[in-house]
């Protein structure tokens, strides 16, 4: 063999040895975060979103900030629509880690860390995206891959459900949602409700959820209108525009 068959690097003692010691670092220098799978409600395939999906969990992990200086990014921008944040940031993530606290103790059907799923740093109590799930650097050393890097963006909320159970998680829907199903209430018989919608500078009312145009106007109202102009009957004398072959761009014709 070409290379010294005394310093083999693929072994598994090796592996798991890499392996744990890269789990101690990220334990003793990494930060705890919160991890929020994203669960998808009605997803648009063209635009790639879903503004009804939802985070109902959270799972507490440590991950390690790659870039300690400051956010990565174009950060604090001035475009025609006001200021934005464009706050870039990279975690890395034990894969084996990600096993034992996350995979096993959930129902995700996903092998590793999605696109579009939440981080929550509580240090800088922000959210962020998930962009990006790089899961080959550092590349084959030991001849094994025990780390995603998860490059993350600032998350924009735009009022999606998230009902974690820790409060300082949740109190982000109930600042920032503008979704009126957070402002509905059950009657006192619990057999229905009731939603508040509420405009600005109108007048407040309470309209019921089961309220639909076809319970309200199960009529047809372009029948009268056709009624009305007398295209519904055979004869053209009560018609309003005449499309005979007389007068065939229906012109008024005063001869």
């Amino acid at each position: 063999m070409p290379t010294n068959v005394y310093f083999d690097t693929g072994t598994t003692s090796e592996q798991r040895l890499y392996e744990d010691l890269i789990i101690e670092q990220l334990k003793i220098y990494g930060q705890d975060v919160y991890y929020l799978p994203r669960k998808l409600a009605n997803k648009d395939t063209i635009f790639g979103e879903d503004p009804a999906s939802s985070f109902d969990d959270s799972y507490i992990i440590e991950m390690y900030v790659d870039n300690s200086d400051g956010y990565m990014g174009e950060q604090e921008i001035i475009k025609k629509f006001g200021l934005e944040l464009r706050d870039d940031i990279r975690f890395t993530l034990s894969k084996l880690r990600w096993e034992q606290l996350i995979k096993k103790n959930s129902d995700l059907v996903a092998e590793r860390p999605q696109e579009g799923d939440l981080v929550y740093f509580p240090t800088t109590k922000a959210f962020f995206e998930i962009q990006f799930v790089e899961h080959e650097q550092p590349f084959y050393q030991q001849s094994a891959l025990p780390v995603y890097k998860l490059s993350c963006t600032r998350f924009e909320y735009s009022s999606e459900r998230i009902d974690t159970g820790i409060t300082e998680i949740d109190k982000v829907e109930d600042e920032l949602s503008t979704d009126t199903m957070n402002f509905q209430f059950t009657l006192e018989a619990e057999t229905g409700s009731i939603v508040l919608e509420s405009d600005i500078g109108e007048t407040n009312y309470l309209i019921n959820e089961s309220f639909t145009m076809a319970t309200q106007q199960p009529v047809d109202t372009g029948k009268a209108f056709e009624d009305k102009a007398g295209t519904t009957t055979s004869s053209t004398s009560d018609d309003i525009l005449d499309f005979s072959e007389r007068n065939p761009f229906g012109e008024v014709d005063d001869y």
